[in-house]
């Protein structure tokens, strides 16, 4: 999967943003990935040396099927082709470093995205009521509910069409339940040897490797 765009969607599920200590927010906060990031199921995570502290975060992903501009919130799902499950990976140390999240969400390989071919609209609806896990090394790390959404699906895929034109392919990714390793204590950070796993259910699973930047 080569999308055009991946938008990421920062603090959007409430537990989440209550243990980054984040604020009550009146609009979605978006980010961008460029499309090297973006790896398949099974393929490594490469852990940069830059970075002390990578996060896996799990989270459902929307892949865009046609394109549109300023499309209301009504007809959002129209431009839905279906939903994939995602990881966006995150040098934690470098995003809070930095007075923008970019540097920190880029490094190549922090985008793991699966299955390859989406799940449609007519099995999953508007992507509520799902639940999103991340597994690290087999032990649960993230569990949680889309219902716990700030901005949910349709209102996202609205809000980022009013800012440009989405294309087919592009892919939305729509925000991380609580329980990251960056928010534990003590915190938990990736490691070479490391195995992720994201399932959202009624998608499936995606698994990634970590392995050390040669």
């Amino acid at each position: 999967m080569k999308p055009g765009k991946v938008i990421c969607v920062g603090q959007n599920y409430r537990a989440h943003r209550d243990e980054m200590g984040g604020t009550e927010l009146t609009e979605p906060t978006l980010f961008g990935k460029f499309a090297q990031t973006v790896i398949g199921d099974g393929d490594p995570i490469v852990l940069p040396r830059d970075s002390t502290h990578v996060d896996a975060e799990a989270e459902l992903a929307v892949v865009i099927g046609k394109a549109v501009r300023r499309i209301s919130r009504e007809k959002a799902l129209d431009a839905v082709a279906g939903y994939v499950c995602a990881n966006d990976v995150s040098a934690r140390d470098i995003q809070y470093a930095d007075s923008q999240w970019f540097r920190g969400k880029n490094f190549e390989t922090f985008c793991p995205v699966g299955p390859e071919e989406p799940v449609p609209v007519k099995e999953i609806g508007d992507g509520s009521g799902l639940r999103v896990m991340q597994l690290l090394n087999g032990e649960v790390l993230q569990d949680g509910s889309t219902d716990d959404l700030i901005f949910d699906v349709p209102y996202l895929v609205a809000f980022a069409s009013n800012a440009l034109t989405l294309e087919p392919g592009d892919l939305i990714l729509t925000g991380t339940p609580s329980g990251v390793g960056y928010a534990r204590e003590p915190r938990i950070s990736l490691e070479p040897g490391d195995v992720v796993e994201v399932r959202v259910e009624g998608i499936g699973s995606l698994r990634n490797p970590c392995v050390a930047d040669a």
